[in-house]
């Protein structure tokens, strides 16, 4: 087991710290997993140099800090023996859905929060990038939450937003992707502000790729919000950006931050690949005790999503023609 001194060195103001003397590649000590974890906690996203771990590892070590969910609940075609990674891989997903992005969503957003449980945590790894850009950035939602002026987080506290996936994107109804999602659709309605379980903090939960609107106000008073919830989630100051090299590897509380996908990669040498697993998160809940609640769709978790199941029994049984 590893036995090495961790060190943690935070590397922006509000947000983010590069840990090193661990090797992933190997199991940990219940004392590194404590380590790690705490680090994540203050620093919101942790990042892990030259790693160099293959699929097995890398859902080891995801284990280590919760149970390891799904790929994805649109991902009808998971690696093989391995259904909890997602590739992040633009080629596979233009193949896949006729559209030239990397993944489900490239904005600003906080993964899968159109779920009523979004994923607790993400563990992204690097495996090949190119040699300039292709940079992530990340924000702190709790900074962003504390920035805010107390008469604008007395009202953030009593609101609720609708997130759902494919909301203010408007992608062709004909795309696969649009498709897919029309087949699964997933609406929860979730507390703008949210308590975080672990370390008591409030959040600005709402991310410009999966919240649609706030419920309660009139359309322009829930854009006028949202714009400046936005604006306030995304301001430099709260953020931090990571240059990646392969083998590297992010990990992020995705309870407390949003991210934003590379902006540049159509000038990029190189098809970035990585591959990210996520940890099963609780359900939000809100200063005065509101809990999310679904709309549409079930709990993300470990389980293959009842829709993307009944479409693998259903072709199951179809005969096959000779």
């Amino acid at each position: 087991m590893s036995n090495k001194h961790i060190e943690v060195k935070q590397v922006a103001g509000f947000i983010g710290a590069e840990i090193s003397g661990v090797d992933l590649s190997r199991p940990l000590h219940d004392d590194a997993v404590k380590e790690i974890r705490q680090a994540l906690l203050k620093w919101k996203v942790v990042f892990f140099r030259g790693q160099n771990i293959d699929h097995a590892a890398q859902v080891a070590f995801t284990a280590r800090f919760g149970e390891v969910t799904y790929a994805h609940p649109h991902e009808d075609e998971p690696i093989e023996g391995f259904s909890e990674i997602l590739p992040i891989d633009r080629s596979r997903y233009e193949r896949r859905n006729g559209l030239r992005r990397s993944s489900y969503e490239s904005r600003w957003h906080t993964d899968v929060t159109a779920v009523v449980n979004p994923p607790a945590a993400s563990i992204l790894r690097a495996v090949n990038v190119p040699s300039f850009g292709g940079d992530t950035q990340w924000t702190n939602l709790v900074a962003a939450y504390e920035g805010l002026s107390a008469p604008l987080r007395s009202l953030a506290d009593g609101l609720k937003a609708e997130h759902r996936f494919n909301a203010r994107l408007n992608l062709p109804s004909n795309s696969k992707i649009a498709q897919r999602i029309a087949a699964n659709p997933l609406v929860s309605i979730h507390p703008v502000v949210r308590v975080h379980p672990e370390t008591g903090e409030r959040a600005l939960y709402v991310n410009p790729g999966f919240t649609s609107h706030i419920l309660d106000v009139s359309r322009q008073e829930s854009d006028l919000l949202l714009e400046l919830f936005f604006n306030q989630i995304t301001k430099p100051a709260y953020t931090t950006r990571f240059r990646w090299n392969n083998g590297d590897i992010a990990f992020w509380d995705n309870r407390a931050t949003s991210h934003l996908a590379p902006q540049d990669l159509d000038h990029l040498e190189v098809e970035r690949v990585l591959y990210r697993t996520t940890i099963t998160g609780d359900v939000p809940v809100g200063p005065d005790g509101f809990r999310s609640q679904v709309v549409e769709g079930e709990a993300f978790n470990s389980q293959l999503p009842t829709v993307l199941k009944n479409q693998s029994d259903k072709l199951e049984a179809e005969p096959v023609l000779s």
